[in-house]
């Protein structure tokens, strides 16, 4: 069957479809992750946005239960070069066009991606139609004009968890499934509660917290801040997730309410909605950081890391205050990568430390929060 993808600018990409037999719109970006096309598919931060894989070959190892960062895609629609109809890998449960199929997910391939992701980088993000109806192409057009632009945009409170629960630490996994040992040391230590907002929380970040001999309670993004420290915990955490940082009232005081009363750590949206608190300003990317290949200096030990990274929008550094330390930027484009507080004990990376997919080179951010939640203990 023949597909289309229409951007809002008139520009179309013919190819055939797979995957759900459905129109969709959302906004349209490219990542450039050589691997892990599941657990993108699965990351909540991809709601409300269609994604553009610059490897061409995507689909050849079928897709896994333990390879998943939530219960269920979250992406819009998937564009790829060649997409294949068979998995060849021991793990694989279900293929990847069954997989995205059931769970409602279309997709275009046989598309030229790196003429898509040219014209995305020249022209910036813009919104798109994936659809079968491959003839009125100007009604596609419309239609991705008409559709809602992310900035202003809220979509943490759609995405998030809907009551609290604890994390099994028990038999916490990594991202091939196998049993995650804990660091060396970590369990001849006490264990620490963490209290985990979720924005559109990924898996494995609940995994590294607990392999540093931590409990974790998760909560839905508008959980008041007293409500938490009901909870006793001894860190708060703030996950990744989709949508503009702006709108998140809720959770900048909320972060503004904890501030040194708990160590807290953020990632991504989090460390967006701590440079809010801080009094700071975000603004919108021209096309965001999106794959598992972007180098960080962390300004603070001059190592640099390569890192996964999947964000619209960033922290303005200029926006912030004499108390908040610069820690990490992104050396593609000088972007603000990590800030800390100077006094409080608090700091954020604009990265994702956890990975899956991606380089481990920044899994040390989690031993960092676990001796600054020791620290604040004594």
């Amino acid at each position: 069957m023949q597909a289309i993808l229409a951007l809002e600018d008139g520009r179309l990409f013919r190819g055939k479809a797979f995957g759900a037999i459905v129109e969709r719109v959302g906004e349209v970006v490219f990542n450039t992750s050589l691997s892990g096309y599941q657990e993108i598919f699965t990351d909540p931060s991809y709601a409300g946005q269609i994604v553009v894989l610059t490897n061409p070959h995507i689909g050849n190892y079928g897709t896994s239960p333990s390879d998943a960062e939530s219960a269920r895609p979250y992406i819009e629609g998937l564009v790829v070069r060649e997409f294949s109809p068979v998995s060849s890998n021991w793990r694989s449960t279900e293929v990847a066009d069954e997989y995205l199929e059931r769970n409602g997910v279309p997709v275009i391939a046989e598309i030229d991606t790196r003429a898509v992701v040219r014209h995305l980088r020249a022209n910036g993000c813009l919104r798109g139609v994936i659809s079968t109806n491959v003839e009125d192409t100007d009604a596609l057009v419309a239609k991705a004009r008409a559709h809602k632009k992310m900035v202003g945009t809220d979509l943490a409170s759609v995405v998030t968890t809907r009551a609290v629960y604890a994390w099994d630490a028990n038999e916490p996994r990594n991202e091939t499934g196998d049993k995650l040992l804990p660091v060396a040391d970590a369990g001849a230590k006490e264990t620490l509660h963490v209290v985990a907002y979720d924005f559109g929380i990924k898996q494995n970040i609940l995994r590294m917290l607990t392999r540093e001999n931590c409990r974790v309670t998760v909560v839905p993004a508008k959980t008041p801040a007293a409500d938490v420290m009901a909870m006793s915990p001894d860190g708060v955490f703030f996950s990744n997730g989709p949508g503009d940082p702006e709108p998140l009232e809720y959770a900048v005081a909320n972060v503004r309410e904890l501030q040194g009363k708990v160590p807290l750590f953020g990632i991504c949206l989090g460390h967006q909605v701590f440079g809010i608190a801080l009094g700071g300003k975000t603004y919108k990317l021209k096309f965001g950081h999106h794959g598992g290949n972007h180098p960080i200096m962390n300004l603070e030990t001059r190592k640099v890391e390569i890192t996964a990274q999947n964000h619209n929008f960033n922290v303005d550094p200029e926006s912030l205050p004499e108390d908040v330390v610069r820690t990490h930027t992104n050396l593609n484009d000088d972007t603000l990568a990590g800030l800390r507080h100077k006094t409080d004990p608090m700091f954020s990376v604009q990265y994702h430390p956890e990975a899956s997919p991606g380089p481990h080179d920044s899994h040390y951010l989690f031993r960092d929060f676990r001796k600054m939640m020791e620290e604040f203990k004594k």
